[in-house]
């Protein structure tokens, strides 16, 4: 029900509130966050304490590598960035679908399965660098996103967030562009037969089943979205694309030792 409250520019106008999630399309599975909005203007956003996905121990897919290597397990640095690369792509074709561009949306996600059926570096890069020269030198994408969300390199060092989100110390254009720069590195290093060292990043950040990645990103999107519009609301969710079942790690392993 609309409740009446002022808004920034002190007009009083009524308040919707409005959850998103958990279960939304090209939605972190398992999300929940609740709007409060005047219009189309955030004025306040939380999250849900428990998210869905994370009442259970279950095996998180993206960083099942580096879950195996923290078991023991034998896993090849090749395997690992295979992995991350794939999330990555995931995540770039989520928030292709939801800045309204569907063809290279699918294209992502073609190629996110071509990794994990394990094609070739060779071939995968052929491949990759169409995407990644239409989706990077799109101005009409950066156009889209730019200004939204930003997050400089100190706030992420502050909030604990590693990987592209803190690379990347900027907006949601400066977010994909960073994925698409990463995916692209992690495409050489494809045969790499090395033993994973667990200090090599998992698709979201330094992986440590204890303060999982996405834990990080989840803390930052309150104060993002707080004066957001709506629309600007899920690109900026999309850009940081956390990993719900991340939070299910510290459960499994705990489950697997009793």
């Amino acid at each position: 029900m609309a409740e009446q409250g002022e808004d920034r520019d002190g007009l009083v106008l009524d308040r919707l509130h409005l959850p998103l999630g958990p279960f939304l399309s090209d939605w972190p599975a398992g999300l929940t966050i609740r709007l409060v909005l005047q219009g189309d203007v955030v004025q306040a956003a939380d999250l849900d304490e428990v998210p869905v996905l994370a009442q259970r121990p279950v095996e998180p897919f993206w960083v099942r590598p580096w879950v195996r290597a923290a078991a023991g397990e034998p896993v090849s640095t090749g395997e690992a960035t295979r992995r991350r690369a794939a999330a990555r792509l995931d995540s770039l074709g989520r928030l292709l679908t939801v800045a309204g561009w569907p063809a290279e949306a699918t294209r992502a996600r073609r190629l996110r399965d071509d990794l994990l059926d394990g094609t070739p570096a060779a071939a995968f890069a052929s491949r990759l660098e169409p995407l990644a020269r239409r989706v990077g030198r799109s101005r009409t994408l950066s156009w889209l996103t730019r200004g939204m969300g930003v997050v400089t390199a100190q706030e992420a060092q502050a909030a604990g967030v590693s990987g592209p989100a803190a690379r990347a110390d900027g907006d949601v254009a400066a977010r994909y562009r960073q994925w698409l720069t990463e995916i692209c590195h992690d495409v050489a290093r494809l045969d790499d037969h090395s033993q994973l060292d667990l200090a090599e990043e998992s698709p979201r950040g330094r992986w440590d089943a204890q303060q999982p990645p996405s834990a990080a990103l989840l803390a930052l999107l309150p104060g993002l979205l707080h004066g957001a519009e709506l629309a600007a609301a899920r690109l900026i969710v999309a850009s940081l694309d956390p990993d719900l079942d991340e939070l299910a790690a510290h459960s499994l392993e705990g489950a697997a030792r009793g």
